[in-house]
């Protein structure tokens, strides 16, 4: 839908809130209110040129960079080296500034940028070392081969700043320059390899569910926890692979094997175990007088007894300190995902293969993704190039796409990579197996502008950093909670450490290379052997016609626990044990029912393969809704076309209306202005169009559902801030009194990370309780308009009730009026400079708000979470539908635009039709490139 100004969403809590002064400048240097020519020349000043002659210090031949009428540039080049160094060169003319935010991310740096404000996510940062491994990749692992081309890409990006004032470069370093004295420091090979771990980070996989299962201890039972964590519907969601196992004969797996595999992939833990403790007393959750009942018993914890207040406020500072850390692929959870799919040539309109891919990241302005080609003017054994699809800027290669023999596709697998470890830990180390251990340490200085360096220790135990260092609030825990005998002393407090993969050295850079020219599933399949972090399924096709499936990944193997929750760092029997070694990885090769299917739903079965990818699967009803999208297109000898392919993408069923609307519509109800509402759910669909009324209310009900079944009963530690309700303290007991009277309790999470977030694991848990008119859920208390609720069809009488008056409220009493796109609308903003201050300086550097329809666990996956509100906070980031072997018939598009400048014409030239589910044109070969030529540059040497 077109852009508009009604209903606009509600401003998120902006990150940057000190950066006030920095826009209140920038209003001055964009003209605003003086008009004056120095801000116009100083906007257009940054513009890169793209067409003529540039003389590019170090390449070896003449390179041609030809951009169509999008902007999006295509490389030619007789040399690998001088192909990146132009890479290098031609990301920096459209993106520096991103490149440089993202690298003071990764780098811990952006109190260089942006003062003292930042220092706290600095100091996080700089725990985790983002930058040191990725320096230790880049001297002691990464191949000579790849850093050849590092160093090259770094090469052209310093070509493109040398002799440049920041101004020059893009505007935002105008506006710094009158706060700040920054200036820009020479692009290195490191600063590119760091920006894998910025991605790893946010598809980091579990950490969060194991934060939020420890905080709900507070307040819910083991089972009651149990219940909101269900297993994985396997069979309702089929998994990525269908069959196969490890081979006890050969040790690999075998996409046709039967079972049997290896035992040692085991975590030595049955199914369901608690790997740190045993359970504590029953409770419930239904409070009276308008309160939810605290007395729920604790839950499973480390020190073998239970959550102890010590753990609980730890690990919710632990959890605010996350927050503050940039999201730079999005906020991680349900929505962190992907689609990508392939379809055999059998059943497909063409006879080759169709690929299609849309990552569902954090919406980005610019977007995450640049479109560009990579060609090597004549491909040779010294000259292997010819890939054109989605990279990184700040990053050599392409990450998604397809070269002239196969394309591939990614989505996260969601591995579980990290656990938290309890640590005792005392003035001399820490404690494991009764003995004392020293910590490493390093010395971290903090340059900040405006202001004093600031110093930080960063202590380390054998596992991983100490991450609870990096808050007042984790100094010490609480004394309350008894400790059981397996435990040691709390003393003062425990600590919290990170075991990470991605703090390891490894080569996925290497693999990024090496995937790029691949040719064949055998060396693709060789290539991801090397993408160790992040951990993502990899689907395939090539142009002999066969397709296939990858699970990569660095994955751990645990001698005890399964991740779910902290284990105890003092008992050593919950180390990691190595990881799974690649050949007992699953993968598909031509699987008989001709067609792969990967949107984070589980991998496979785990009946017949024992080791451990994780207990946090995305639920599948993403996955499951396009594999019947498929089943329904290739039935009695169909055929799929690309532009089927394309519709699958922007499907926007609500698969939790299919099991819900029914009961809503069976519901009497009294009021006639909630009937009004009511009846706009009747022949509903289930498609969420912008325009649609009833996508609009059901939402809604969906949203008040959770609230008064879940929200209102979870701890304070996991609801949205500003979520205000009256409670019974944690450890009051007895009957509501003068002693234990009732407390007002607000919600500490950042609303995009909020539970419950309203994504398909609440399908999950919301699915049997249907079936339940009583259920402890169900209950709700009484206040001064509603009456107590006791079963499910009260329940959601009352939910129907509260979703008519606050649509009333956002979108008007007449319910003829109401659309979904209203309340559920995107806004792309600038991700430094536009999420804070005036709202002059809002309009001036960000775009939209767009009317979108889709939502949660759709297809069309434009997510929201119920706990926060309607806005969008994740996307599909592009679109892709590769047409395997005719690539020129091939179709893309990118969230904004090829440029980081604002004002530029491309700066958001790709939104309208990404809004819409339209693709454009994918030009590769050599003469469809030149058809769609708009500008020509030629760099030489």
């Amino acid at each position: 839908m077109p852009s508009n100004t009604s209903a606009p969403p509600a401003k998120k809590k902006g990150r940057r809130a000190r950066l006030l002064l920095v826009l209140l400048v920038l209003v001055l240097v964009a003209g605003v209110g003086a008009g004056g020519y120095w801000g116009v020349s100083t906007v257009r000043g940054s513009f890169p040129q793209t067409t003529g002659e540039i003389r590019l210090d170090g390449l070896s031949g003449q390179v041609e960079v030809k951009r169509d009428a999008l902007g999006v540039p295509q490389i030619y080049a007789d040399n690998e080296q001088d192909l990146f160094r132009a890479q290098g060169y031609v990301q920096a003319q459209d993106r520096f500034y991103e490149m440089d935010v993202r690298r003071h991310v990764t780098a811990g740096r952006l109190s260089e940028m942006f003062g003292e404000g930042q220092v706290e996510t600095d100091s996080f940062l700089r725990t985790l070392g983002w930058r040191r491994v990725a320096q230790e990749e880049y001297d002691k692992v990464l191949s000579p081969e790849t850093k050849k081309y590092l160093q090259a890409y770094a090469e052209g990006v310093n070509a493109y700043l040398k002799d440049r004032k920041p101004g020059d470069v893009s505007v935002e370093y105008a506006a710094l320059a009158l706060t700040n004295d920054y200036t820009i420091e020479p692009w290195t090979p490191v600063d590119s390899v760091a920006w894998l771990k910025a991605m790893a980070w946010d598809l980091r996989g579990n950490m969060q569910d194991e934060i939020d299962r420890s905080l709900l201890t507070s307040r819910l039972t083991p089972a009651q926890i149990e219940q909101l964590y269900p297993e994985y519907p396997y069979a309702l969601h089929q998994p990525i692979v269908d069959g196969g196992a490890v081979d006890d004969s050969t040790g690999k797996f075998d996409p046709a094997g039967k079972g049997g595999d290896d035992e040692e992939l085991g975590t030595g833990e049955t199914p369901g175990t608690n790997p740190a403790g045993s359970e504590g007393s029953d409770g419930s959750t239904g409070g009276s007088d308008g309160s939810t009942d605290g007395s729920a018993g604790s839950g499973g914890s480390a020190d073998g007894s239970g959550a102890s207040d010590g753990m609980t406020s730890q690990l919710a500072a632990l959890s605010e300190v996350l927050d503050g850390v940039p999201d730079l692929l999005g906020p991680n959870g349900n929505g962190i995902g992907s689609n990508s799919w392939v379809v055999a040539g059998r059943y497909t309109t063409s006879g080759k293969p169709l690929l299609a891919n849309d990552p569902h990241l954090a919406p980005q302005l610019p977007s995450l993704w640049y479109q560009m080609g990579l060609h090597c003017r004549s491909v040779s054994a010294t000259c292997r190039y010819d890939v054109s699809g989605y990279t990184f800027s700040g990053m050599p290669g392409v990450i998604i796409g397809h070269n002239d023999k196969i394309a591939w596709g990614l989505t996260n697998l969601g591995a579980d990579v990290t656990d938290l470890y309890l640590e005792k830990i005392g003035p001399d180390g820490y404690l494991v197996d009764g003995k004392v251990k020293p910590f490493v340490t390093r010395e971290e200085t903090i340059k900040v502008a405006g202001g004093a360096d600031r110093r930080i220790t960063v202590r380390s135990t054998e596992r991983g950093p100490l991450v609870s260092d990096r808050s007042s609030e984790l100094e010490a825990v609480g004394q309350k909670a008894p400790v059981g005998n397996a435990a040691p002393d709390r003393g003062t407090g425990y600590g919290v450490s990170l075991q990470w993969t991605a703090l390891q050295p490894g080569r996925s850079m290497d693999a990024i290379f090496a995937i790029d020219r691949a040719k064949d599933f055998a060396s693709f399949r060789a290539a991801a052997e090397n993408f160790e972090v992040p951990s993502q399924n990899l689907i395939y096709a090539d142009t002999e016609g066969n397709i296939g499936y990858q699970s990569p990944g660095r994955i751990p193997q645990r001698t005890k626990g399964d991740g779910t929750l902290p284990a105890p760092g003092w008992d050593s029997k919950y180390k990691w044990k190595g990881y799974i070694p690649f050949e007992k990885l699953p993968y598909e090769y031509n699987p008989d029912r001709g067609y792969i299917v990967t949107a984070n739903q589980a991998v496979i079965d785990p009946k017949n393969y024992s080791a451990l990818l994780t207990k946090d699967w995305g639920y599948g009803s993403r996955s499951q809704r396009i594999n019947d999208l498929i089943e329904s297109k290739i039935k009695d000898g169909g055929k799929i076309s690309p532009d089927d392919m394309r519709t699958m993408q922007t499907d926007n069923r609500s698969e939790i209306a299919t099991l819900l609307n029914p009961l809503l519509l069976k519901i009497d109800i009294a009021d006639p202005h909630v009937r009004e509402a009511q009846k706009l759910l009747e022949g509903w669909d289930y498609t969420q169009e912008p325009d649609s009324a009833a996508a609009a209310y059901f939402n809604a009900v969906w949203r008040n559902v959770l609230k008064l079944a879940f929200g209102n009963k979870l701890p304070k530690e996991v609801r949205a801030e500003g979520d205000c309700i009256n409670v019974r303290p944690a450890d009051a007991t007895g009957p509501v009194d003068e002693q234990n009277k009732l407390v007002r309790e607000c919600g500490q999470r950042d609303p995009d990370s909020a539970q419950p977030d309203g994504g398909d694991r609440w399908y999950e848990v919301v699915r049997p309780l249907l079936k339940q008119e009583k259920s402890e859920w169900w209950t709700t208390p009484g206040n001064r308009t509603d009456q107590a609720t006791e079963t499910r069809d009260q329940l959601l009488a009352r939910a129907m009730k509260d979703a008519r008056w606050e649509l009333t409220a956002k979108l008007g009493k007449d319910v003829s009026t109401w659309s979904w796109g209203r309340l559920h609308q995107l806004t792309l903003k600038n991700q430094t400079l536009g999420t804070a201050g005036p709202g002059v300086v809002q309009r001036l550097l960000n775009r939209g708000p767009w009317n979108l329809g889709g939502g949660e666990a759709a297809v069309d996956a434009t997510g929201w979470n119920a706990a926060g509100g309607y806005e969008v906070i994740w996307v599909p980031s592009m679109r892709m539908v590769v047409n395997v072997g005719d690539w020129d018939k091939s179709r893309w598009i990118n969230l904004t635009g090829a440029s980081g400048h604002a004002f530029h014409t491309h700066y958001t030239d790709q939104t309208d039709a990404w809004a819409k589910g339209d693709l454009y044109d994918w030009a590769h070969g050599k003469a469809a490139v030149d058809a769609a030529t708009k500008d020509t540059l030629v760099l030489k040497p």
